[in-house]
C-alpha cells in the first residue's frame, strides 16, 4: 500500500512535509479502492480485523462524537470503543477533532460510521499517515523485500517465537495484494484516460467563438484567452505552468452568470482562482471538478449554455465536421499520390496502416511542455515508415489491433513505470535509467551496410542449421561498434531471433548469437531492449554451462546490459548474482600446483568476465549486499594478489563501487585488501592506478584504513601521482584519496615530506571540479597545522582559494570555506584574505541555501573575525550582515545553530557589535535554543550567552526568557568543554540577583562545587565566581531579613 501511494498517487507540493492528496480522479479511484478494502475487511478476515497495531493511525476527523452510536462510550468530545486490547486500552478513541484507531475492525465499522464522509476520513487518514504499513505492522514487516516467496514467509512464520507472528505475515501478504491491486488499477485508470492537447483546445475555443456574441440565441456573451501569445507547441500557459500540463486560460462570459476564468489542461477543464485585484495576475489554484472538455464544463456551469446549445447542435457538429474535412483533405490528396506510387500489392497495407495512423490522431495524448522546438510531427513520421515498409517487402508483427502511438507509448511507460515500484526498493532512485529510445528518422543516407545485415537476419530467421552460423559469422565481420549497424539488426527484428538462439542446444549457435550481442550491446538502446525481449535470465542460465567460452561471453554481454536499474534488478532476480561471484573460483579451483603459479588462461578469462559482470551490477545497494552475501569478497581478495592487470581493473573497480557501504569496508580490512591496493597504485596501467585509488579513498572514512594506507607505504605513490595531470579521472580519484588520508595528522606529516602540499596548490587553477573538491578538501585538513598553513601561503595558495568562494558546487564551497578558516589562523594569511575581500565572500555565503555551505561559512568567519585587524569596524561595513547572523539562529539545522553561536561569541567581543545584534533580538533567539541536549551546540551557545551578557541589561533578559535552568542541566554533561562554557555563562549571568535564584533553586550550587575542584584553572575561576555571587545574594537577604 506504502509503494502505491508514494508512487502512483498524485501529491499537491504545498511544502515541505505539508503535501496534500490533490482531488483528482486517480486518487479519487485510489481512495475508493480502499475504502471497499477496509469496509469488507471485518467480514472477510474475522481473526486479522482483531489484530492491535503495532502504533495507532492517528488523523483529524470530521466526524462528530454523536455519529458513534453502539458498541462505544459517548461523552461531548471524546469517543471511545468498548472494544480494548490486552492492555484494557480501546482500540478507538477520539478526542475532537483527532482520532486513533488500533485496528483493522474498528476502521470498517468507522467507515460505516462515517456514511457519506467515508471519502473525507480515507483522505484525511492517508494524509497523516504516510507509511501505514509500517504503523500496522511494525518497520520489519514494512522493509520485507520485494521478492519473498510464500515459502520463506511460511519459514518465518515457522521460526518466529511471537504468538502474533503467523497474523501479522497474513497480514503483510494482504496489504501487499492490496498495494499490487491499487498498482495496477491505477495503470488501468491511466491507460483509459484520454486526455486534451492545444489543438482540440483552440478548435473548441474557436468553434465557441463562432458561436457567440449578443443576442439571446448564442451559447455564450464572448469567450477569449487571457494571453495573445502562443507558443510553438500550441500553449498559451507560462512555461513555469506549462510543467503541470496546463494548456491555456480563457475568461467566458455566460448569459446567465458571472464571468468564469478557466483553466484549460491536459487532464481536462476546470474552474480556477480568477484574475486578482491588484496586478490582474490569474489565482491557477482549482476551484471545481475536472471536467472532459470545456463544453461539458460549461453545460454543467450555465443553463442559458446548455438550452443554446442544444439548439445549436446540429450547426456546431456541422462545423465541427468542416474543419475536419478541412484537415483531411491534403492527408488524403497525400495518400492517393502515395498509392499511385506504390505496386497494387503494397496498397492494402499501406491503406491499412493510414487508417490506423488517423484513427491514432483522434486518441494521441499531448502533454505541454518545455520542449516547445521539438515538435514531433506524427504524421510525417508515420508516412515515412510505411513507406520505408512497403519498399523493402517488410511487415511489422502485431500482436492486436491498432494502437495510438502516444497511447501506445504510455502504456508502455506506465507499465514499466509500476513494475519498476512493485520489483523495487528505492536504495538505486538516484541511478539515471537509459536514455530514451530513437529511431531511424527516415531512409536517406543509409549506408548499404544497413541493409546487407537486414538480409543476413532474415537468413537467420529462415535458414538451417548451417545457413544459420554461416550468417552470424557473416554479421560478425561488419562494425558492429558502429551504430547504424547495431540498429540494423534490431530494426528487422533481428534481436529476438539472436535471443532466441541463446535456447537451442547448439553450442557454435550460442557463441556466435553471443559474440554479436557483446558487441551490440554497448548501445543503450539495444540494452533496454534486449532486458525488454527476457534475453537476461537466458544469459544468466547459461553461465552455469560446462563450456568456459559460453560463460565468458555470456558474462560479458550482462556487464554490458546491467548498465541501469531494471537490468542490474533482472540479473539478481534471476540468481544471476550467486552464478556470477561462483564465475571467479574458476581460476583459483584451476588445479594449478600453487597460487604463485599462472592460471590456465581460460580460467583466468572466465574470472575476469566474471568480475566484469560484478562490476557492472555493484551499482546497485541490493547487488552489493548479495556479492557479499554469496562469498564474493574472499575471492575477490584473492583475485586481487595475481599479476594479470586485465583481471584486476574490474576487481579493483568491483571492490571500490562496493566500498561505499560499511560492511564492506569492514570486510575490506579484515581480508587484508588494503595492501593489495597499496602495491597496485604503483602499477604502470592508469586504469588500475585510477580504481585502486578510488577505493582507497572509498575506505579511507576509517581511522584504521588510513594507518594501513600509511603502513603499507601508500601515501608516497599517491603523492607521486599528483605530478602526472593528464588523465582527470585519475587525478580526482589520487586527489581524493589524498584528502581522506588527510585526516590523520600522522599522514600529514608524510605529505609534507613527500612536497604533496606544493603541488596541491599548483592544482588549484585550470582544473575540473571533481578534481577541485578533493584538492581543496586535502588543503583544509592540512592546513590544520601551523607549518602547512604557512607553506600554503608561501607557495601563493591564498589567492586561488578565495576565487573559489565565488562558486556554485556545494561540496567545494564546503571545502573551500573550512581550507579559508584554517588558513585565517595564521595573521598574515588573515591580511591577504581581508584585501582580497575574502571576509565578504564568506559572509555571502551565509545566504547559501545549501545548510552545509551555511555553517562552514560561519565556522570559517570566527577565525577571520579573531585575527582580522579592526575585526569589530570590518564586522559593521557588512551592510546588513549583523541582521543576517541573527537571522539564522531561526534555522533548524544543529551545525549551522552551532557555527552560528560561535560567529556571534567572537562578533560580541566589540561592544558596538554587541549593542547591534541585542537590538537585532539576538537574546530571545539564544535563550530559544537553550533546551537542547547536543553537546557541540550547548557549547557554542553558552560562550555566546557569555559574551552577550556584557551588554545592557541582557543578564536580566536572559532569565526572563527561560535560559538559566536549562543551562543548570548543561553542567551534567560528560564533556569538560560544555562545563567550561556553561561555568562562564552561569557566572556572567549570577550577576543578577533573580538568576542565582534560578541557579540555586535547580540545584546549581552542588554541580559547581565539584568543578571547583577541576583541574582547569579557567573552569576552576568560573565555578567558584558563580557560587561567589550566589552566596553573596543569600548573605545578603539573610542580613535584610535580620536587620
Amino acid at each position: 500500500m506504502g509503494v502505491a501511494l508514494t508512487r502512483s498517487a498524485q501529491w499537491s507540493a504545498a511544502g515541505y512535509g505539508t503535501r496534500t492528496l490533490e482531488i483528482t480522479p486517480l486518487n479519487e479511484a485510489i481512495l475508493k479502492e480502499i475504502i471497499v478494502f477496509v469496509a469488507s475487511f471485518i467480514y472477510k478476515h474475522p481473526q486479522e480485523a482483531k489484530y492491535v497495531f503495532v502504533e495507532p493511525l492517528e488523523w483529524k476527523t470530521n466526524l462528530d462524537p454523536s455519529a458513534f452510536e453502539s458498541g462505544y462510550i459517548v461523552s461531548e468530545t471524546t469517543v471511545k470503543s468498548e472494544e480494548v486490547d490486552k492492555d484494557g486500552q480501546p482500540l478507538l478513541s477520539v478526542s475532537v477533532p483527532h482520532i486513533r484507531v488500533r485496528s483493522f475492525g474498528q476502521l470498517s465499522r468507522l467507515l460505516l460510521t462515517a456514511k457519506d464522509m467515508k471519502l473525507k476520513e480515507a483522505q484525511a487518514c492517508i494524509e497523516a499517515n504516510r507509511d501505514p504499513v509500517t504503523k500496522i505492522l511494525g518497520l520489519d514487516y514494512n522493509t520485507m523485500k520485494e521478492d519473498t516467496s510464500v515459502v520463506n514467509i511460511l519459514d518465518k512464520i515457522t521460526k518466529d517465537e511471537d504468538p502474533e507472528s503467523e497474523i501479522k505475515m497474513k497480514l503483510g501478504m494482504l496489504l501487499k495484494q492490496l498495494d499490487l491491486h491499487l498498482l495496477n488499477h491505477s495503470l488501468k485508470h491511466i491507460s483509459l484516460e484520454i486526455r486534451l492537447n492545444p489543438t482540440i483546445v483552440k478548435n473548441d475555443i474557436e468553434l465557441l467563438k463562432h458561436f457567440s456574441g449578443k443576442g439571446e440565441q448564442t451559447v455564450l456573451e464572448s469567450i477569449d484567452y487571457t494571453s495573445d501569445y502562443e507558443f510553438s507547441n500550441g500553449c498559451r500557459a507560462p512555461p513555469w505552468r506549462q510543467i503541470h500540463g496546463e494548456i491555456c486560460y480563457v475568461l467566458v462570459k455566460p448569459h446567465d452568470v458571472e464571468t468564469l476564468c478557466i483553466t484549460c489542461s491536459a487532464e481536462g477543464v476546470f474552474l480556477n482562482g480568477g484574475k486578482t485585484d491588484d496586478e490582474g495576475e490569474i489565482n491557477y489554484e482549482r476551484k471545481s471538478e475536472i471536467y472532459k472538455d470545456l463544453v461539458t464544463f460549461l453545460k454543467e456551469r450555465s443553463a442559458k449554455f446548455s438550452e443554446n446549445m442544444s439548439k445549436q447542435d446540429v450547426r456546431f457538429s456541422g462545423e465541427w465536421k468542416k474543419k475536419e474535412a478541412l484537415k483531411e483533405a491534403p492527408k488524403k490528396e497525400e495518400a492517393a499520390a502515395l498509392q499511385k506510387a506504390l505496386p497494387a500489392s503494397g496498397k492494402s497495407v499501406l491503406e491499412k496502416n493510414y487508417i490506423n495512423f488517423g484513427k491514432s490522431q483522434m486518441t494521441k495524448r499531448l502533454q505541454p511542455s518545455l520542449n516547445w522546438k521539438a515538435t514531433f510531427d506524427f504524421k510525417d513520421k508515420g508516412a515515412s515508415k510505411d513507406t520505408q515498409e512497403e519498399k523493402h517487402g517488410r511487415r511489422l508483427e502485431r500482436s492486436g489491433p491498432p494502437v495510438s502511438p502516444r497511447r501506445s507509448q504510455l502504456v508502455r511507460k506506465s507499465a514499466e513505470k509500476i513494475e519498476e515500484i512493485i520489483s523495487e526498493s528505492s536504495s538505486e532512485s538516484e541511478e539515471d535509467e537509459e536514455p530514451p529510445d530513437h529511431h531511424q528518422e527516415a531512409n536517406a543516407g543509409l549506408p548499404s551496410e544497413y541493409w546487407q545485415i537486414q538480409k543476413l537476419v532474415k537468413y537467420l530467421k529462415g535458414g538451417n542449421q548451417t545457413a544459420t552460423v554461416i550468417a552470424l559469422c557473416s554479421m560478425q565481420d561488419f562494425n558492429l561498434a558502429q551504430e547504424t549497424c547495431q540498429l540494423a539488426i534490431r530494426d528487422v527484428g533481428g534481436l529476438e531471433v539472436l535471443i532466441n538462439l541463446l535456447d537451442t542446444d547448439e553450442v557454435k549457435c550460442k557463441i556466435g548469437s553471443l559474440k554479436i550481442l557483446k558487441e551490440i550491446s554497448h548501445n543503450p538502446q539495444i540494452r533496454r531492449n534486449i532486458v525488454d525481449l527476457g534475453g537476461l535470465p537466458i544469459m544468466v542460465n547459461i553461465l552455469d554451462s560446462p563450456h568456459k567460452s559460453l560463460k565468458c561471453l555470456a558474462a560479458e554481454t550482462i556487464a554490458n546490459v546491467a548498465k541501469f536499474r531494471r537490468a542490474r534488478r533482472a540479473v539478481r532476480r534471476h540468481g544471476g548474482i550467486t552464478k556470477l561471484v561462483a564465475l571467479l573460483d574458476c581460476a583459483q579451483n584451476s588445479g594449478e600446483p600453487s597460487q604463485s603459479s599462472l592460471y590456465d588462461a581460460r580460467d583466468v578469462e572466465v574470472a575476469r568476465c566474471g568480475a566484469l559482470a560484478l562490476w557492472s551490477c555493484s551499482k546497485s545497494y541490493e547487488n552489493k549486499e548479495a556479492i557479499r552475501k554469496a562469498g564474493g569478497i574472499p575471492l575477490l581478495a584473492g583475485l586481487l594478489k595475481t599479476s594479470h592487470e586485465n583481471m584486476l581493473i574490474p576487481v579493483v573497480g568491483t571492490l571500490q563501487e562496493c566500498a561505499s557501504e560499511e560492511s564492506y569496508r569492514t570486510a575490506i580490512k579484515a581480508e587484508r585488501i588494503i595492501e593489495n591496493l597499496v602495491k597496485n597504485l604503483n602499477s604502470e596501467n592508469e586504469q588500475l592506478q585510477e580504481h585502486c585509488a578510488m577505493a582507497i579513498y572509498q575506505c579511507a572514512e576509517d581511522k584504521e584504513t588510513r594507518d594501513l594506507v600509511r603502513l603499507h607505504g601508500g601515501l608516497k605513490p599517491l603523492a607521486s601521482l599528483l605530478n602526472n595531470t593528464d588523465n582527470k579521472e585519475r587525478l580526482a580519484a589520487v586527489t581524493g584519496a589524498i584528502w581522506k588520508c588527510s585526516i590523520s595528522k600522522e599522514n600529514v606529516t608524510k605529505f609534507r615530506e613527500y612536497k604533496a602540499i606544493e603541488t596541491l596548490v599548483g592544482l588549484l587553477t585550470d582544473q575540473p571540479e571533481e578534481v577541485l573538491v578533493n584538492v581543496v578538501g586535502a588543503l583544509g585538513e592540512c592546513c590544520q597545522e601551523y607549518e602547512n598553513r604557512v607553506l600554503v601561503r608561501k607557495c601563493g595558495g591564498i589567492q586561488p582559494l578565495v576565487n573559489l568562494l565565488i562558486g556554485i558546487n556545494q561540496t567545494l564551497l564546503v571545502n573551500v570555506t573550512k581550507a579559508v578558516g584554517a588558513c585565517a589562523l595564521e595573521p598574515e594569511s588573515m591580511m591577504i584574505i581581508d584585501r582580497l575581500d575574502g571576509v565578504r565572500l564568506l559572509w555571502s555565503l551565509l545566504k547559501n541555501p545549501h545548510p552545509d555551505v551555511k555553517a562552514s561559512a560561519a565556522w570559517a568567519l570566527c577565525p577571520c573575525i579573531q585575527n582580522a585587524k579592526d575585526a569589530g569596524e570590518m564586522v559593521r561595513s557588512f551592510v546588513g550582515g549583523l541582521e543576517l547572523v541573527v537571522n539564522l539562529l531561526r534555522s533548524d539545522n544543529k551545525e549551522v545553530l552551532a557555527s552560528v553561536c560561535a560567529a556571534i561569541t567572537n562578533i560580541a567581543k566589540d561592544q558596538e557589535n554587541l549593542a547591534v545584534i541585542t537590538d537585532h533580538g539576538v537574546v530571545p533567539l539564544l535563550s530559544k535554543l537553550a533546551n537542547t541536549n547536543n553537546d557541540k551546540l550547548r557549547r557554542h551557545l553558552a560562550e555566546a550567552i557569555s559574551r552577550c551578557c556584557m551588554w545592557g541589561r541582557n543578564r536580566a533578559a536572559f532569565g526572563e526568557y527561560k535560559a538559566v535552568a536549562p543551562l543548570v542541566r548543561y553542567l551534567k554533561s560528560n564533556d569538560t568543554r560544555v562545563h567550561q562554557a556553561t561555568a562562564q555563562a552561569l557566572y556572567q549571568l549570577s550577576e543578577d540577583a533573580d538568576n542565582c535564584i534560578t541557579m540555586h533553586e535547580n540545584g546549581a550550587v552542588k554541580l559547581l562545587l565539584d568543578m571547583v575542584g577541576s583541574p582547569d584553572q579557567d573552569l576552576q575561576e568560573a565555578a567558584a565566581g558563580c557560587i561567589y555571587n550566589i552566596r553573596k545574594l543569600a548573605l545578603a537577604t539573610e542580613k535584610a531579613r535580620y536587620t
